[in-house]
């Protein structure tokens, strides 16, 4: 038989294991602790799960290149080619301007030397004339060839009736200058584009522009409907 513990050493023991509380209040604290962090990750990957699926629902299956398996394989992308320019094209046409344009056309025998010079074609009658006179088209568009050589003037007036009349325009005003900054006061223009207009189909006819509207140094223009 054991002997019985002296009342001593039983007070002792107590006062031990009461020492031990608040160590016990500590791994109590720390286990909560780390069950919430624990929580917490598992949480996080869950969410991360979440969106990843979610994601791969929106896209739809996505197939791998095989060149992303080679190392230093690059996928080949073509590059977009800018628009091509139709410059045969535009030479062929602006060629094609230049021939119809004679410089050797005469014109005068084409032209009614009225009280204001005017020119209407076979079939469009006087009335039209004297209309266009009186203002009863609007001008829609000008061209104002002051400063230009005589070639470059035949290509700008060419581009001009035909551009204005793919546009569907139907009376427009070339301005040729009355030639006062020409050596001898003499208008150069005036002439050629006269001679130039009488060669366009596009030009139903033209007439001498009103004072206000630039007088002998400018000509209105009517054209046919494009």
């Amino acid at each position: 038989m054991f002997a019985p513990t002296p009342p001593r050493q039983k007070r002792l023991l107590i006062r031990d294991l009461k020492d031990l509380m608040p160590v016990r209040r500590e791994l109590e604290l720390r286990a909560r602790q780390e069950a919430q962090r624990q929580a917490e990750v598992h949480a996080a990957a869950a969410l991360a799960r979440a969106e990843k699926e979610l994601f791969s629902r929106a896209v739809g299956r996505v197939m791998a290149l095989a060149a992303q398996h080679r190392p230093g394989h690059k996928a080949n992308l073509e590059r977009a080619r800018p628009a091509p320019v139709a410059e045969q094209r535009q030479r062929d046409e602006l060629a094609v301007m230049q021939e119809a344009l004679s410089d050797g056309f005469d014109v005068e025998s084409l032209l009614d030397t009225d009280e204001a010079l005017s020119f209407r074609r076979p079939g469009i009658g006087a009335d039209v004339v004297r209309k266009l006179r009186r203002g009863n088209w609007s001008i829609q568009r000008q061209l104002d060839l002051h400063g230009f050589r005589r070639e470059d003037a035949r290509n700008a007036l060419g581009l001009f009736i035909r551009e204005a009349n793919k546009a569907g325009l139907r009376c427009v005003r070339v301005v040729h200058g009355k030639g006062l900054g020409s050596p001898g006061k003499a208008p150069v223009l005036k002439g050629r584009v006269q001679s130039w207009l009488v060669q366009k189909q596009e030009v139903l006819a033209f007439v001498q522009a009103r004072p206000a509207h630039g007088g002998a140094g400018a000509l209105v223009v009517l054209l046919a409907q494009g």
